[in-house]
């Protein structure tokens, strides 16, 4: 035997392995500090999944814990198919759930928050709504009448200004709870970039779409993780990510200034021609000091936040880090 027919006698080929079917839905849950919320929250996507489809998978994204949310979610898995993927760190909602979309496997994906106030049972509709042709299928607030007069005025104000001049319309009261098709869920990953504002990229990326109102549930246990702060970072991003009139606000601002400061400065030389030439008053210099330089440094704020943006794009970092991956495979199966 020749070497060449000896190197080849030692290849042996590779047996087929049959694909796994593909599940008809697939759950993503982003979870941060739900320790308490979590096994009742599987469970019951469990009871509910079972009855819809034949086919499911459950997929949990722990945002970084610092609680037992990990650990609790793995004990649950012994009584159901579920995924585990835990970040490195805290990298945000909005990037819990990317890392869901891109490893969920299903027809069709269904986000769920991990707190218990969404209502399963708005999912038989919504399956009804995507046989009927529509690909994406999201819930929205019934009402606001359990936040305070503070928080429904600002989400008001900034929906209002992130929807003028927008390419897309965003539902004020639209939530992540929805359900899509998997063409949407891969258009949405396709996306390259990484300051990700959610609801601005489900009205983006366009498909048929259909609302369905719900009555939110009171949370059972632990309070929101979601505070001002977080709104305010969410707010500057979906600003920043999906429209320039802050930009063309100051640039009218700036006009408007030098056609007053045009116009005051021909005034001054009427009267200074027909009058004579008065001593000038110190406050008035005053105040357009000071106003031309908090202008100045507010129309510099908004050209910072844009230019922070294209900073952390150009960087090319990833949204999120995978600490660690955890197939928990129910006993019996």
């Amino acid at each position: 035997m020749t070497r060449k027919s000896a190197n080849m006698a030692r290849i042996r080929p590779v047996p087929s392995v049959a694909s796994e079917p593909v599940p008809d839905l697939s759950f993503i849950v982003p979870a941060f500090n739900e320790e308490d919320n979590i096994a009742e929250t599987l469970r019951r996507i469990e009871a509910e999944a079972g009855q819809l489809v034949a086919r499911h998978e459950i997929i949990l994204i722990d945002d970084g814990s610092s609680d037992a949310t990990f650990e609790t979610a793995i004990q649950a898995g012994r009584a159901m198919p579920l995924r585990v993927i835990r970040l490195s760190r805290n990298f945000g909602k909005e990037q819990a759930i990317m890392a869901g979309l891109q490893a969920s496997k299903g027809a069709a994906v269904v986000i769920l928050d991990a707190d218990l106030q969404e209502p399963l049972c708005h999912l038989k509709t919504m399956l009804e709504h995507r046989a009927a042709g529509y690909e994406m299928i999201f819930a929205t607030r019934a009402h606001r009448a359990d936040e305070g007069l503070s928080k429904r005025l600002f989400t008001r104000l900034f929906y209002w200004l992130l929807n003028r001049g927008a390419e897309t319309v965003i539902p004020p009261d639209a939530r992540d709870f929805r359900l899509m098709d998997r063409k949407v869920v891969n258009a949405l990953c396709a996306l390259p970039e990484r300051n990700r504002f959610m609801k601005g990229l489900y009205g983006w990326v366009g498909f048929r779409s259909i609302a369905v109102p719900i009555e939110l549930e009171r949370r059972q246990n632990g309070t929101s993780k979601f505070g001002f702060r977080g709104l305010m970072r969410l707010g500057m991003t979906g600003m920043t990510s999906f429209t320039n009139w802050p930009l063309r606000v100051w640039t009218g601002i700036g006009f408007a200034i030098a056609a007053l400061a045009i116009l005051y400065g021909l005034w001054i030389t009427v009267r200074t021609l027909i009058f004579g030439v008065d001593v000038p008053g110190w406050s008035t210099l005053t105040v357009a000091i000071f106003l031309l330089g908090g202008v100045q440094l507010i129309s510099i704020g908004v050209l910072g936040e844009y230019l922070a943006r294209i900073f952390t794009e150009v960087k090319g970092r990833p949204g999120f880090i995978i600490a660690d991956d955890v197939v928990s495979v129910p006993r019996g199966l």
